[in-house]
C-alpha cells in the first residue's frame, strides 16, 4: 500500500513536476511510488534500454518504495476503456491515499490524454461487481503537477517548499541525459538551469529557496495555519 502514487505519461515527467513532493513525503516516513504509463520511446536521443537505465538511476536517488511501467504506447496514449481498466487495476492493488497527475492543459497529446485517463481510473478503481481483481479503492485526492510543454503561467492551488529536497530532485532529473542534455543546443541558460530558475521563482512566491506548484480541481481544506508559508 502506498501513501502517494505519481502517475506519469513518460519516465521523467514525475521527476520534473513532483519529485520534491515525493521526497518530502518520503522524508516524513510515508510510502511513495511512480507509475509510468509508457516507456517514452522513441525520442531523438533515447532508446528503450537507455531510458530504462536512466529511470532506474532516478528512482534510486528518489528512494522510491515502488515504481513500474503500465506498458501503454508512447505517442498513442488514449483515455480508452482498456487503458482505464488496466490503470484502475493498478490503483486497486496499490491503494494510494493520493494520486498525482499531469496538469490538464498542455501541448503534448500524451500529457493531455493522461489526465482524463487517471481521473476515470480513479473512479473505476472503487467499483464493485466488476471483473477487475482486488478490493475497491478510491484515492482521496488528485493533485496535478506541472511538466508542461506550453509556456504558460497557471496560478497553482498551492506551492510546496522543496528547498530541503531540491538538490536530490535536480539530481534525479539530471539522470535523464538523453532527454535534457544530449543533442540540446549549447545555450545559456541550459534547460536544466532554467528548471532551477523556475523552482527558485516558485520558492520566491512563498518566501523560501525552492518551490513546487500544484493544482487541484477540488477545494483544499486546512485544519490550521501553522504550516502556511
Amino acid at each position: 500500500m502506498l501513501d502517494c502514487l505519481a502517475i506519469a505519461p513518460h519516465p521523467d515527467d514525475a521527476e520534473l513536476g513532483a519529485a520534491g513532493l515525493l521526497l518530502s513525503l518520503k522524508h516524513q516516513g510515508l510510502k511513495v511510488g511512480i507509475l509510468d504509463l509508457t516507456d517514452g520511446e522513441p525520442t531523438p536521443w533515447g532508446t528503450v534500454d537507455l531510458r530504462r537505465a536512466e529511470t532506474q538511476r532516478a528512482s534510486e536517488i528518489l528512494q522510491l518504495d515502488w515504481r513500474d511501467n503500465l506498458g501503454l504506447t508512447n505517442r498513442s496514449l488514449e483515455a480508452d476503456l482498456p487503458s482505464r481498466k488496466k490503470l484502475a487495476t493498478a490503483i486497486r492493488r496499490l491503494k494510494p491515499r493520493w494520486l498525482l497527475a499531469p496538469y490538464w492543459v498542455d501541448a503534448h497529446p500524451d500529457h493531455v490524454a493522461a489526465t482524463p485517463l487517471i481521473e476515470a481510473a480513479r473512479f473505476w478503481a472503487k467499483l464493485t461487481k466488476t471483473d477487475m481483481p482486488g478490493d475497491p479503492h478510491f484515492p482521496r485526492r488528485i493533485f496535478y503537477y506541472f511538466c508542461a510543454h506550453l509556456r504558460q503561467h497557471v496560478p497553482p492551488a498551492f506551492v510546496l517548499d522543496i528547498t530541503e529536497h531540491w538538490e536530490r530532485k535536480f539530481a534525479a532529473i539530471g539522470c535523464y541525459q538523453s532527454q535534457f542534455v544530449t543533442g540540446r543546443p549549447d545555450t545559456t541558460p541550459t534547460f536544466l538551469e532554467s528548471l532551477r530558475d523556475e523552482a527558485a521563482y516558485w520558492g520566491r512566491q512563498i518566501g523560501v529557496g525552492y518551490g513546487e506548484p500544484f493544482a487541484s480541481r477540488e477545494t483544499i481544506g486546512l485544519s490550521g495555519l501553522s504550516e502556511l508559508r
